[in-house]
């Protein structure tokens, strides 16, 4: 028996997987351009003919995943709506908001909470602070697992972890574990000030949001279980 198997500029099995992996290609070097972008750049850098990808981003732009604004193509809201239904950890997101916000109240810190993957603490929620003009925090960002951000995923220090100059220059970073109700790290958050003076104040409060969000998460855990519970005992 023979198999067909052809890239994607053919026909066949194989071909549909490459323009899958030609589409995603566009879009995440449009992401990483800031989320605009020329077709000749975006071909150079995925290292495809303009041509094809122009076929591609004819194809993203009616299901809104690209749009174009004159000769350039940007992001569309599409991609927007689906990254927001993306959870690395049931209810994590929505659990570290509000510690995230007061922290940033209470301290002036920019605020990040981060997951790993692919060796990178990817941030899934953030909060702009003071280190705004140092490093400008977006989520969707990724830090090197072995940076402040990163390290509460790798290992099995509880930390606090304090860095000064990192992840970026003049900046103290405080970063900690947040555990599961099963006691397994399931994020890193961490907290970005100028270096100015001593870091205790940053380490104790940025403590107390790490706790706050393992406690919302297992509040939102308990919440979702006790319906099927209730329901078991009648």
């Amino acid at each position: 028996m023979s198999h067909r198997t052809t890239d994607s500029t053919g026909e066949g099995p194989a071909a549909g997987r490459g323009v899958v992996e030609g589409a995603f290609a566009l879009l995440d070097a449009l992401r990483r351009r800031g989320g605009e972008a020329g077709l000749s750049e975006l071909a150079a850098a995925c290292g495809v003919p303009k041509g094809t990808a122009h076929r591609l981003l004819d194809q993203l732009g009616p299901v809104g995943a690209v749009e174009r604004r004159g000769r350039r193509y940007v992001l569309g809201p599409q991609l927007f709506r689906l990254g927001q239904s993306w959870q690395p950890y049931p209810g994590l997101t929505a659990a570290a908001r509000p510690a995230l916000h007061r922290l940033r109240a209470t301290t002036g810190a920019s605020v990040v909470l981060t997951v790993l993957r692919d060796d990178h603490a990817l941030t899934v929620a953030s909060v702009p602070g003071r280190a705004e003009p140092l490093l400008p925090v977006r989520d969707g960002m990724a830090f090197p697992a072995a940076s402040a951000p990163g390290r509460p995923l790798v290992g099995r220090d509880p930390g606090p972890f304090v860095d000064r100059d990192e992840p970026a220059a003049g900046l103290v970073c405080v970063a900690l574990p947040v555990r599961g109700p099963d006691r397994r790290v399931v994020a890193a958050l961490a907290a970005m000030t100028p270096a100015e003076g001593s870091a205790a104040p940053l380490v104790g409060a940025a403590a107390s949001a790490a706790a706050g969000v393992a406690a919302g998460l297992a509040r939102a855990i308990a919440g979702e279980r006790a319906p099927a519970a209730a329901v078991f005992a009648n």
